[in-house]
Parts: structure tokens; sequence; C-alpha cells
């Protein structure tokens, strides 16, 4: 998966208790964030402890750059400056809280709470009302899907967090695209995001919960998660078509060789950087786009973490058409219910016959690249990719 393996990093702030868990946020901020945790520890004001409080009460990850900072804070609040030796290249866990706490360890203990408050209350000013699907009239939690005259539309509806699939939405996109297959009265799918982003890959919650067969296991089922994913697509029968309404990174980039039309605003760019965090292509990326845009012009996108403009993806064929932004919904909305209208037996049949000669090809792709994947994520230097580009962000 496209920058999947960024969420490893993620573990530094779910090793410990002071970080958001899930399941028992509610009751969490009593657990995750005890106020004496050593002889140094020091006098906490009432706003911080408040914040604390309201820390149990976020119901999104605020992200990996986030819960770092919030531990570094809480730790300089209530311990005082970083001590001892920094942590081994490998043990990332670690070396990453503990570079972390370093950068905030010049703060005196009245402005590193000041900081902690001041955080916590940008997140909880952020987050939306909780609204759930039943409310919304929707099955999905992470997508709005509709269907009217022939024409579904399945939307990724995270815009907070940029559209980023959690492990949650990869299972509901497949479901959705299962749906869509079962339904007489889809004609053809369309897939585009909320908010300014298509899709901006992985979320970092990813791979927050490590399960007993430690980082292995958790790549392994990751690879069994992506490899279902990415068939979804390719034994799609009916006519899948991408709205791009913004930018689009990872995996969101790659399965567009399996979409039958992709229409972009001129504002989204498409990134797949894969070997600046050693990893490699997914999506059948590397059979799709050599085949799409030539051996050299794919190496730059799969090999070379090159970002390239709509206008550039459409040259290089991966965007069909690219239409302007300030027109873009008005225009592309209609040309495709009108599409809808067409008799859905003809464009399954054509498709089939566009398409089904390559199916075993691609499953066979499929499973390659995962089978890879899942090599890469639980190797050493891909760990090293993943510090390097820690440190870049910080």
């Amino acid at each position: 998966m496209a920058s999947v393996i960024r969420c490893l990093v993620s573990t530094a702030a779910s090793s410990s208790r002071h970080v958001l868990a899930g399941a028992s946020r509610s009751t969490a901020a009593s657990q995750m964030l005890p106020l004496c945790l050593s002889a140094r520890c020091m006098s906490v004001s009432p706003a911080f402890t408040a914040a604390k409080e309201k820390l149990g009460t976020l119901k999104e990850d605020p992200g990996n750059q986030a819960k770092l900072r919030i531990y570094a804070l809480f730790k300089q609040s209530t311990s005082g400056p970083v001590t001892g030796s920094r942590p081994g290249m490998m043990d990332f866990v670690k070396r990453a809280k503990f570079d972390a706490w370093k950068t905030v360890s010049d703060l005196s203990n009245e402005e590193a709470q000041q900081a902690y408050v001041d955080l916590v209350n940008e997140l909880a000013g952020k987050e939306a009302p909780d609204v759930t699907a039943e409310e919304t009239g929707q099955k999905y939690k992470n997508l709005l899907v509709s269907c009217e005259g022939g024409l579904r539309t399945i939307t990724l509806n995270r815009p907070p967090k940029k559209n980023a699939i959690t492990e949650e939405m990869y299972l509901e996109w497949i479901a959705a695209l299962e749906e869509a297959t079962a339904d007489p009265g889809t004609v053809i799918v369309a897939i585009t995001g909320a908010g300014d982003y298509y899709c901006s890959g992985n979320d970092l919650s990813n791979f927050m919960n490590i399960p007993e067969g430690g980082i292995q296991q958790k790549a392994v089922d990751s690879g069994v998660l992506l490899y279902k994913f990415v068939a979804a697509f390719i034994d799609f029968p009916k006519p899948l078509i991408a709205v791009v309404n913004g930018p689009a990174v990872g995996v969101s980039v790659t399965v567009m060789g399996l979409f039958d039309a992709v229409y972009s605003t001129d504002r989204a760019t498409f990134n797949t950087p894969f070997s600046a965090l050693g990893q490699s292509p997914e999506g059948c990326s590397s059979y799709t786009f050599p085949r799409i845009m030539g051996p050299g012009k794919a190496s730059e996108l799969l090999l070379f973490n090159k970002k390239v403009t709509a206008a550039q993806a459409c040259e290089l064929g991966l965007v069909t058409e690219v239409l302007p932004d300030a027109s873009f919904q008005g225009e592309i909305w209609p040309r495709l219910q009108a599409l809808a209208k067409l008799p859905v037996n003809s464009l399954v049949y054509s498709k089939a016959l566009t398409r089904d000669l390559e199916k075993e090809t691609l499953h066979k792709v499929n499973k390659m690249e995962c089978d890879r994947l899942v090599e890469r994520w639980a190797s050493d230097d891909c760990f090293k990719a993943i510090m390097a580009f820690f440190n870049r962000k910080k």
C-alpha cells in the first residue's frame, strides 16, 4: 500500500499510555496520562489537567506528529528535560519518542504546559460533530454512496484527514464495489473525494494495533487486505470512473490504471512515493503504468517518486481529461449522468471484451506486488527509510 509502512512510526505513540487508544477513549484520560510518572514529577496547572481530560474525549486520531508532540510536551511538563542516551536506530518507537521529547527540552515547565494545553485545544476544535452513519442515512462510516439515474457515486468521506484510507475504509470500499456490482440499477460508478483532496493514501493509524505476531504478522495481514482491495478493482464488471477533485497519493493513484476513465481538476497532483519509504509499487501499477505511459515514464513515478500535475498525468495517459477547477464539478457530473443512461449490458460486455483477457495476469501481478510489500514492510532498510522520513518531517 502506498505509504502504509509509515504507519509503523505511529506505534511510537500507541506504545505509550500517553496517546489515544481507539476503543476506550471516553475513559482514557486518567489511564493514558498519569500525572506523576517519577520522583521528578512537577506540579501542574488546572488548565493542564483539564486539557489532559479533554484529550481523552477526542474521537479522531490526531496523527503521528501530533501524538508525538503531545507525548513530548506531557513528559516535559511532568518530568522535565529528557535524560539518558538516544535509543538505537532499530528501536524506532523509543527513538521517535526520545527525539520528540528532546525537541521541547528547552521549554520551562510553564511553557511546556501551556503548549500542551494549546495543542489539545486546537485538536479538539478541529473535530466535527459525531454523526453516525445511521443519522446520515448511510450504511458506511467512511464513504458517502448514492445512486441516481444509473450513476452510482462513491465519495471518500474523511475530509479532515484528506480522505486517508483506514483499514475500515478499505473494507467499506470493497463492500461498496460489491454492492454496485450486484445492483441492477447501477450502470456506471464514479469515485471521488469529499473536500479538497481526492485521497492522501493510507492513514497512519493502520499500523497502530500491532498483533501478537508483531510487525511481521501485521505486514502479512496488511498484504491480505491490500490483495482483496486491488482484486475488487480488477474484477469490477461495470464502467469505473475516477473523478479526481484534488491531490491523489499512493494507492489511490496506482489503482487508476484499473479504471476505465480518469477525469481530473487542473489543480490535482499525482504522487506514488514508494522508494522514498523503502517500499515497492502496488495496485498492479508495476504492470499497468509501463503499458500506459512507457517504462521510462513509469519509472519516474514508481521508482523515483516524481509528483506530476494533472496536465502531466494526462500527457502520460493516466488521466483521460483535465478540466478547469472552477467548472469541474458543474461539468463532469452532467456528463457522467448522460453516460449512465447507456444500456448497462452493452457496457458490461464491451468492458469484458477489452479487459477479461488481462484479468488472470492482473491477479498474478497483484499477488506478486503484495508478497513483495509484505517483505518490504518488515525489512530493516524500510525501517531506516521510515526514520529518515520521520526526521525530515520534524
